[in-house]
């Protein structure tokens, strides 16, 4: 099965220095220069439909532009391109929330998929007017997929639940095609959650093994309730024409992270309730010295951003390597993003892509054949690891 790959659109902002952002963090960015205009999205969306990317992710969240209404304006400027758009369960009722799906679906050609995210911050939650724990956040999640579920098969909808009540409930429209739905989380009753109803669990960049591990652990619940899931992974990525080459750019940004704004982020992370989010600290725990945590696996991002805090560094071939590893152990999605992200889509696009292709292991959502990478003189050989002492 062809691998399937996604960009961001970076509602919060973009820059050639990393901009911060979620679980509690302020939007920060050193040196952000290119405003989340519709205008400079389009030119993201564009791009990644032309590269062969099958769709964007676009976050949610206070420290962002909301999802839905950009995507809406930005799908205007597109064709092909999906639009995956984090959404919290319970700040919208589910029978609206499924309306609004179907809407999306029937205005754009049916390119709406669906990121689900419960809320991992009690305090955020709080500003939205959201006083449920976060245990109780995922039993809401749950009731909400289930009458979301029905809805778009055409069910009328009576639910009683713990926290959500709907009578007769029913859609004029249903949505064609039903939106496949996206989720992440590491806790026990996230869990249960993607075991019961989503299509795609989603993991943050996490090494290969603890990646198997939690691949293994979302398996069996899936199972006795008689789903298969597919899975994918959030990234990162810098990718070069040689490996020195990448690996100065993370160099470069590293060097832009002012450590009194590193020591304020990570001390507001380590308050986060996200058990993701906890995983993610300990690959590096706040120190500089041992960020590649695996072969062409920086931990350097997590240093000053919330959320996925992992990327792909080094050459075309290391970059495409370590795809293929992720794939071996399961993952068939991948939902990339770098800085800026306009550039870093043409890199990736460009180059890596099309050595994937070359094996079988891609193809183009429209059918064409991609360009063959640049052949680079003296560019690193795949297996080959370039020195890179000047980045810790």
């Amino acid at each position: 099965m062809s691998l399937t790959f996604h960009w961001f659109l970076p509602t919060n902002g973009d820059s050639r220095h990393v901009v911060g952002g979620g679980h509690g963090t302020p939007a920060t960015a050193f040196g952000q220069d290119r405003p989340p205009t519709v205008g400079y999205l389009g030119q993201i969306a564009r791009a990644a439909e032309d590269l062969g990317f099958t769709g964007v992710l676009t976050p949610t969240g206070a420290w962002c532009e909301d999802a839905w209404l950009t995507t809406a304006m930005v799908a205007q400027h597109t064709e092909r391109l999906k639009f995956l758009v984090a959404f919290r369960p319970g700040l919208v009722s589910p029978t609206l929330a499924a309306q609004m799906a179907s809407t999306f679906q029937r205005q754009t050609g049916g390119r709406l998929l669906l990121n689900v995210v419960t809320g991992g911050e009690s305090h955020e939650q709080r500003a939205y007017g959201d006083f449920l724990d976060k245990d109780a956040r995922y039993r809401r999640t749950g009731e909400f997929l289930q009458i979301v579920r029905e809805l778009w098969e055409g069910k009328t909808v009576d639910l009683h639940g713990e926290h959500l009540r709907v009578e007769d409930a029913r859609l004029a429209r249903l949505p064609d095609p039903v939106p496949e739905l996206y989720f992440g989380g590491s806790s026990p009753a996230a869990g249960e959650v993607a075991a019961r109803h989503v299509d795609v669990y989603l993991t943050w960049g996490e090494p290969p093994a603890q990646v198997a591990e939690k691949i293994a652990w979302i398996g069996k619940p899936a199972a006795r309730h008689g789903r298969t899931l597919r899975f994918g992974i959030r990234l990162h990525v810098i990718t070069r024409d040689t490996s020195a080459a990448a690996w100065a750019e993370a160099g470069r940004l590293l060097d832009g992270f002012d450590p009194d704004t590193v020591r304020a982020v990570q001390a507001g992370l380590a308050r986060s309730e996200s058990e993701g989010q906890r995983r993610m600290l300990a690959l590096h725990g706040g120190r500089r010295d041992r960020l590649e945590i695996h072969p062409n696996l920086w931990a350097g991002i997590g240093l000053v951003r919330g959320g996925a805090g992992t990327a792909l560094v080094g050459s075309h071939e290391e970059v495409a390597e370590r795809i293929k590893e992720y794939h071996a152990l399961g993952i068939e999605e991948f939902v990339l993003s770098g800085y800026p992200h306009l550039e870093e889509a043409y890199w990736f696009g460009e180059n890596v892509l099309p050595r994937l292709a070359a094996e079988g292991l891609w193809r183009h959502p429209d059918g064409r054949r991609p360009a063959a990478p640049a052949q680079v003189p003296f560019a690193s050989r795949p297996g080959v690891r370039t020195p890179r002492e000047h980045v810790p």
